[in-house]
């Protein structure tokens, strides 16, 4: 040791310069301030997980409304595009009430939620919120008065919104006509009614993150992107939730989920649409309500196609090719495709054993419906054979659709159906349903328990205001 020493320092020792205890007492000494170190670290990290989860966030100031002419009407104009694809009126309005105003109902499993007035009222609505409260709303989900917001309300994903975007729609928000009309009480069942809960939710669930555009894909994949993730908010109802009322993620990210008693079909490779969808069929189908190889827009659906009408060509486009790219669809409809959708066309016979319901279809829906019909007073003439819901693993959206109607309002051309609630009993309307698949999807395997879901969704018909 003390010949290393020396051919290393040039010095020579009698003794190491050190001893056992000397080691020991220094690795102690490191042991100590590692220990120093790793205790403010975790004691940082509490503090911000604490700062976090904490529930109670300060109010922020009412003010007032801002004039009239304070943002240009270019703003007001985008403002009021980025409303229409964040279907904003949509969950804003109650059935036959003002836009806007709030107060339609949400059933969710934790109980009712209504929606809240988004008009510029100083009282009921938005009119004292300044500009960092609504952003503060829409990104963070806490509203002025430091309340949190539920996720019903979808700030997940409006909080995707650019700077730009989300002051447009503030100016937007601000112009619109101010109506007074208070919410109703939401009805949640405890301990969901405890909205202090939600700061751990947001923890767990929530990123409030702007977009980031993908530097690797095109400005056209990007733009979809940013509206399908962000004002668009797909996901809420195209993917299913957990156990907390969070969308899902990996595998189960847009694998479909059921909204308002209504399916939302998987938007990945694993859609049941008889003929995969194409991004010409896609845009198409977000265009102008229908596609000519799955079906029309109802339900839900129906405003969102409508509001999609308002937007630029360009953006429409760009939603249809992101969604593409996410179901691995082709541009548009090969060959083998067409081929395939002309054998279904011609393979729906008339299915044995289904005569009950072979006579209710021939009453109410051969008309529109039957091949080589020509419509008289809607503008359906939709083929049933490639209509994606009949082919889909339930009859909610069939049975939705004969008890309430399809309704496709400001798309021209959408094609409009009757609702036949009041003209077929539940074993009328079961039996059409199982015609239906046997005649038009031969290859799926029947549904069952139609009977008790159309019961439970005529209930649900005969509860709307």
């Amino acid at each position: 040791m003390a010949n290393a020493l020396y051919d290393a320092t040039g010095v020579r020792f009698r003794s190491p310069p050190f001893s056992p205890a000397r080691v020991r007492a220094s690795l102690q000494a490191r042991r100590d301030r590692g220990k120093r170190r790793w205790w403010w670290a975790g004691a940082l990290a509490v503090t911000g997980l604490l700062a976090t989860l904490w529930p109670w966030r300060a109010s922020l100031a009412p003010v007032s409304r801002p004039a009239t002419n304070l943002y240009s009407a270019e703003t007001i104009e985008r403002g009021r595009l980025v409303a229409e694809a964040g279907d904003c009126a949509v969950c804003h309005t109650a059935e036959e009430g003002l836009t806007n105003v709030g107060g339609r109902p949400f059933e969710t499993p934790f109980g009712t939620l209504y929606s809240t007035n988004l008009t510029p009222d100083p009282d009921t609505g938005i009119g004292n919120w300044s500009y960092a409260a609504f952003e503060r709303a829409m990104r963070e989900g806490i509203s002025r008065d430091g309340r949190h917001l539920y996720p019903a309300f979808p700030y997940t994903d409006f909080a995707k919104l650019s700077n730009a975007d989300m002051q447009a729609l503030y100016a937007y928000l601000m112009a619109q006509p101010a109506v007074a009309a208070p919410a109703p009480d939401n009805d949640l069942r405890f301990p969901f009614n405890v909205r202090s809960m939600m700061a751990g939710w947001n923890t767990l669930f929530h990123r409030d993150r702007t977009f980031q555009p993908d530097p690797a894909r095109s400005p056209q994949w990007n733009r979809g992107a940013y509206l399908f993730e962000g004002a668009g908010h797909c996901g809420a109802c195209h993917t299913p939730r957990n156990l907390f009322g969070a969308e899902k993620t990996g595998q189960a990210r847009l694998a479909g989920a059921l909204v308002d008693g209504w399916e939302a079909p998987a938007l990945t490779a694993d859609s049941r649409a008889p003929v995969a969808w194409t991004e010409e069929s896609l845009f198409q189908y977000l265009r102008t309500g229908r596609s000519d190889f799955h079906g029309v827009a109802g339900g839900p659906m129906a405003p969102v196609v409508a509001g999609l009408a308002e937007l630029p060509e360009s953006d429409v486009r760009a939603i249809a090719h992101y969604v593409a790219t996410q179901m691995d669809a082709p541009a548009s409809a090969t060959e083998a495709q067409q081929r395939q959708a002309r054998e279904r066309l011609a393979a729906s016979a008339e299915p044995v054993g289904q005569e009950a319901g072979q006579r209710v279809f021939d009453g109410a829906c051969a008309s529109c419906h039957a091949d080589g019909a020509a419509a008289s007073f809607t503008g359906a003439r939709q083929s049933l054979a490639l209509n994606t819901n009949l082919h889909s693993e339930r009859p909610d959206n069939v049975i939705q659709s004969i008890l309430g109607g399809v309704h496709v309002e400001g798309v021209a051309g959408g094609g409009e159906m009757p609702a036949f609630s009041h003209s077929l009993s539940n074993r009328q309307v079961s039996d059409l349903v199982h015609y239906l698949r046997a005649r038009f999807a031969p290859g799926e395997t029947p549904w069952k328990d139609v009977g008790r879901t159309v019961a439970e969704i005529r209930r649900e018909h005969n509860q709307q205001p």
